[in-house]
């Protein structure tokens, strides 16, 4: 596990998991929800040195004056950076960094890490803490670990994972309000800092938040392309499955050239995302996305590290995204970093397997199971890209999500930076659909 370029191996592995619950935890003690763990499985106690606080049960009422016209106003806005870590001082925080957060503070001046007081603000309704503990014993992994069952309401199906595809599965189907309708800005940025904004509506329906979900169906997806010219007009309708052993991820794409809709087998694994510029593959949206099968998952640990948590200001809408995209890096002034425990993923591509990355290692929260940061390692085993996730709560979700995320490709010297709504209208969640809304044919009404 190369995780930072350090001597500190021993450092690196002596968090594992069920570090601060005393010991490892029974997979079938789903008494201890809600008591001494969390509903969804993780430790309530926070760490000895008092740097990582207890669960409190979260953000439950969102601050006096919210209002998601305005952003994501902050529950701490007077909080100042306990330190910054620079390429100066980064050594004495090593053991809670990634390689790619190193290899970013040794290559550009502007990247720093603000780290702040450490708040465990996620949260659920009430609704799933009850879905999670009754179907949590009935839940299995298929036989090659592509998928599960047992499922109908629950978002977090493995609340005590001990492999690393539980974990990865967590991630996939996390509560992200059942619904949700936005329009996000993402950027390919060249070196030198110039950019063109490539801007698209986002609509995704999870299968539980439907009273009669078609079998095997996690989430489907809509995607409507705006801009530049060249990518405006086509439109693409994603559908995900829950065990991806009985069913693969289905794709239709609308061309405006052709006025045709095809179906579209690429959209997935290390296709490039449209967009994107080639930046970004189709499976590291949100991190991490689609079928686990390429590779295989080594849960390697948990640890305590520093990532990018409650970045309330990366939502504030007075911000223009010339004020968040920078020459060399994302304006770091913005990003707040705070020290927290998390599940260390391991993707190693499988023998005969083809992707562009041989190895991936992921950083997942222990308790919204939001990855937050990824390190990507090319053929012959270099770090290419490293990403970094800016996690935030969501009031009205309510949930824990990403305020927007940046891929830096080390190599190219480029980085793009996707899923800012700074400029765009509130997100929706719980948005009510039309039938057929999530149908190809509704693909050929919508072109133009």
């Amino acid at each position: 596990m190369k995780l930072v370029n350090n001597k500190s191996l021993l450092c690196q592995l002596s968090l594992v998991i069920g570090l601060a619950s005393g010991g490892a935890v029974l997979a079938d003690d789903f008494s201890r929800l809600g008591t001494d763990l969390t509903p969804w499985g993780a430790p309530k106690a926070g760490n000895a040195e008092g740097t990582i606080p207890a669960w409190d049960g979260g953000i439950t009422t969102p601050p006096a004056g919210f209002d998601p016209k305005n952003g994501y106003i902050s529950p701490f806005p007077e909080e100042q950076p306990l330190y910054t870590i620079t390429a100066a001082n980064y050594e004495a925080y090593e053991s809670q960094l990634t390689e790619g957060q190193i290899a970013l503070l040794k290559r550009y001046s502007d990247y720093k890490m603000n780290v702040y007081p450490s708040h465990r603000t996620h949260a659920l309704p009430q609704s799933q803490y009850d879905a999670i503990t009754q179907e949590g014993p009935g839940v299995r992994l298929t036989e090659d670990g592509n998928g599960f069952t047992g499922t109908t309401k629950s978002t977090v199906p493995f609340p005590f994972p001990s492999v690393g595809v539980e974990v990865y599965h967590n991630l996939l189907v996390r509560y992200r309000g059942g619904s949700y309708s936005r329009r996000i800005a993402s950027f390919p940025v060249q070196s030198g800092g110039r950019f063109t904004a490539s801007i698209w509506q986002e609509d995704n329906l999870f299968g539980v938040h439907m009273d009669n979900p078609p079998e095997n169906l996690m989430y489907t997806a809509l995607y409507n392309y705006m801009a530049p010219s060249s990518i405006a007009g086509g439109l693409t309708l994603v559908r995900e499955p829950i065990d991806k052993s009985a069913g693969v991820r289905g794709a239709w794409v609308y061309n405006p050239g052709t006025r045709r809709v095809l179906r579209a087998p690429e959209v997935g694994n290390d296709t490039p995302a449209t967009g994107t510029d080639g930046l970004l593959t189709q499976d590291s949206f949100d991190g991490l996305n689609g079928s686990p099968e390429r590779f295989d998952w080594k849960l390697v640990g948990k640890r305590e590290m520093i990532i990018p948590y409650n970045n309330f200001k990366m939502t504030d809408k007075s911000l223009k995204y010339t004020d968040i995209v920078g020459k060399q890096t994302v304006n770091q002034d913005l990003v707040r970093y705070e020290l927290h425990r998390v599940y260390v993923l391991e993707g190693t591509l499988k023998s005969g397997a083809r992707h562009i990355y041989s190895k991936r290692i992921a950083l997942v929260d222990e308790d919204s199971f939001q990855a937050a940061h990824v390190d990507s390692y090319d053929g012959r085993g270099e770090l290419w890209r490293t990403q970094e996730i800016f996690t935030s709560y969501f009031y009205d979700c309510p949930c824990t999500w990403l305020a927007g995320d940046v891929s830096y490709d080390l190599q190219a010297g480029r980085y793009f930076l996707s899923g800012l709504t700074n400029e765009e209208p509130p997100v929706v969640f719980g948005q009510s659909y039309r039938p057929g809304f999530f149908e190809p044919a509704s693909l050929r009404r919508m072109g133009r």
